[in-house]
This record gives structure tokens, sequence and C-alpha cells, in this order.
């Protein structure tokens, strides 16, 4: 058979099937060609106190780069949900903490680029700082292991972005992220953004912005988080999430944690988002990272009329942390924890890295989780009401590795 029709061997019964593919192929020549990582996980250790300081300081000081907003009507950062392929259902990928590069991140890019989902979003965290070099690693380079959904790519910031000021998220970062709608891509021109059908609005918030404070002093006394009044705007009259007619579904996305029985939980955010729904509330989802573990936490409410399902999902590229909170309440809390070690280091036992995949069917929202290794860790979903806004939730399916620390009663 001639060299040049091997290409059409194998085909995939989709564009977004051999658009995967072709991706693949090129990043596993590369890889026979070239090294395609420049990072070890061990070097993301907590205990790595001195290469972390080093780019902290070397990048840390400066002015901090303007926040972007929608200023203009041609764009309001809100965005159509559209399938790349008919008649299929809706699929967009979550990845946090994932752009480190190492081969763990490249593992779990290409495992999102295999399922093909119609967007990718990455929730904040570029390490070790969010240089432009580490930007360009991770996302633009042309063997950067990132996969950009075909209907859209877009991207949080994490407080490691803004420990280089945010400039290279902003001018280099957000140029390449879009949102197509009607054939038209859209460059995403701030770090919150909206993506909405009939049935749901998913939402990302930007709480990285005021998540980094004076340098050294930060880390004494961490910042709240908050959303600037720019968002906050936004959100109230662009937005319209207070307006009492619409019950779509609502998913929220962060960078920072919502709940957490580790560190401080950011409950700001979720203030100004009750405040913002008023007389609207109603149950809400909310996906984070910032901590590298994957837990879904009992509906809750986290502040006065926010009932939340929180899920922390920083376990796209660093070190999967495995430790049970210290308090019992905390633990309490915890609806399902993925605590299996995938492999140890010196002394340090971690975790399985891995996305999330939400597939989103009418009312319906199931969401997927996968490690790197292609297991489904568990499969959950939701289904809203869009006559009073509520929210029913089920338990798909788990893996039996997990059944020691699933907590349904």
């Amino acid at each position: 058979m001639e060299k040049h029709n091997e290409k059409y061997l194998n085909l995939g019964h989709t564009e977004a099937e051999n658009h995967a593919r072709t991706q693949q192929e090129l990043f596993e020549k590369h890889v026979a060609q070239t090294s395609s990582v420049t990072r070890q996980i061990e070097e993301f250790f907590k205990t790595n106190i001195i290469g972390f300081g080093w780019h902290y300081f070397r990048s840390r000081f400066g002015r901090r780069h303007p926040y972007q907003y929608y200023p203009t009507d041609d764009d309001t950062g809100i965005y159509r949900l559209t399938p790349s392929v008919v008649d299929r259902p809706l699929t967009v990928a979550l990845l946090s903490d994932w752009a480190n590069d190492t081969k763990e991140a490249d593992d779990v890019a290409h495992r999102v680029a295999w399922e093909a989902p119609d967007y990718t979003l990455h929730l904040g965290d570029i390490y070790f700082v969010g240089t432009p070099k580490e930007v360009e690693e991770n996302f633009t380079a042309p063997h950067a292991s990132w996969y950009y959904g075909k209907s859209g790519s877009l991207s949080l910031a994490g407080n490691h972005e803004m420990y280089s000021n945010g400039d290279a998220f902003f001018n280099h970062l957000l140029p390449a992220m879009y949102a197509t709608e009607n054939g038209v891509r859209k460059t995403q021109k701030a770090g919150f953004f909206c993506l909405e059908n009939d049935y749901w609005r998913v939402i990302g918030l930007d709480t990285a912005y005021t998540s980094v404070g004076r340098p050294v002093l930060e880390v004494l006394f961490p910042p709240d988080g908050h959303l600037r009044k720019e968002q906050t705007e936004w959100l109230e009259k662009v937005v319209r999430i207070g307006d009492p007619n619409d019950r779509r579904g609502l998913i929220f996305l962060s960078h920072h944690p919502i709940i957490s029985g580790y560190r401080n939980a950011y409950v700001r955010p979720a203030r100004q988002i009750a405040e913002l729904l008023g007389d609207a509330q109603r149950p809400v989802i909310w996906f984070w990272g910032h901590e590298h573990r994957l837990i879904g936490y009992r509906l809750q409410e986290v502040t006065e009329g926010l009932q939340m399902y929180g899920r922390c999902v920083g376990i796209g590229g660093m070190p999967v942390e495995l430790d049970l909170p210290d308090r019992r309440e905390d633990q309490d809390a915890i609806l399902f924890y993925d605590r299996r070690v995938r492999k140890k280091v010196g002394r340090h036992a971690i975790g399985y890295n891995g996305f999330v995949k939400l597939t989103f069917v009418e009312e319906e929202v199931k969401a997927t989780y996968q490690d790197i290794d292609g297991n489904i860790v568990l499969e959950e979903a939701w289904k809203t009401d869009r006559e009073n806004g509520s929210l029913s939730w089920q338990l798909l399916s788990h893996s039996p590795d997990l059944e020691n620390y699933i907590n349904i009663r």
C-alpha cells in the first residue's frame, strides 16, 4: 500500500474523532523525536520549598496586570453551548492544576483527546508561576499537549498565574482560548465566562485576581478571592443570574475551593453569588481545583441560602494527595474521595491524576471522573427542574476500589 494512503486507515466516524486521532499521532511523533516534557512530578511535592521559592521571588514583584472584562456589546462573555457533532451529546472536559508539563499531565491531556470533548476548560494553575514560557510549554507550542475542543477552549486563572502578576495569563494564554459561535471563533477576553443552553448555565468565575496580595505577606495573610466589582456587575446585568424567571441549572467553576477540610475555604465568592441570586436562589453545582485531590462533598448550605454540591477536581497534573481531614466533621462532609495509591515516590504516596467529563442531555448532566489510566472512577448525574429550579442527584457507578470511601447514606 502506498504511504500516502495510510492516513485513511482506521478513520473514526466523526470529524472530532479524526481530529483527536491526528493530534495523538502528531504527539507520538514528537515524543519519538524529542522529549515532550521538561519536568518531573517530583519537582512539585509541597516539600520543595526552595524550588518554589526561587520561581516565586523571581516573578512575584511588579505591578499586577490590569483587570480585563467585557466592556462592549459585541462580545458579552456569554456563549451558546454548541456540540461539534450533530446528534451527539454535548461534552465538556474540566481539568484543574494540570499545566506543569510533566508526563502525567501529558498522559491526562491525551486521555482527554481520545474523548474528543466539544469544550475543554482549565480551572487554573500554571506551574510554577504562570510565566510566558510555562504557558507556551503547556498550551501554545506545537507539541503542547493541551487539547483544544472543537467548539471551545477556555481558561480560568489560578493563584500561580497571579504570582507573575497575571501578565502571561492575559497576554499569552487568553489570546489562544476561544468559544465558537455560528462558525466564528471568539477569543476569550476576560478571566470569567458563561456557557449556556436551554437547560444549563456553566459559569466560570475569576477568584484568582484577588487571591494574591503583597508579596510574602500574602502567604501569612491569604486574601479571600472575592469577585471584583466588574465581575459581579457582569453577573448581575449581563448574565442576570438573579432573574427569578430563569430557572436553568447552574454549574459554577472556580479555581479556589468553596468547601475544604484542609485549607481555608474561600467562602466570600459563594456569599456574593448568594446575594446576586436573591429570589432566584436554588441549589447549585460547583467545581474547583487548588487542592490536589478528587473529593465530592455532600449537598450542604455553604452560606446563608446557598446550597451546593461541591466537587474538588485539582487532579490534572500535580501529585495527588490522599490524606483525610483531621476533624471528624470534615470527614463526615465528604461524599466520595479517591484515595487509591498509584505509586510511591520516596516516602510519598500519590494518587491518580485525571479529569472530569460533563455530558449534557437536555435537563440531565452526567459527570464522569476518569483517571490517567483510562479507568472510570465514578459517575454521577443531576437533573434540573426548570419549573422550580430544584436539582436531583444520583450516583450512577463507581470503581470497587472506592468502596471504602463512599459515604452514601
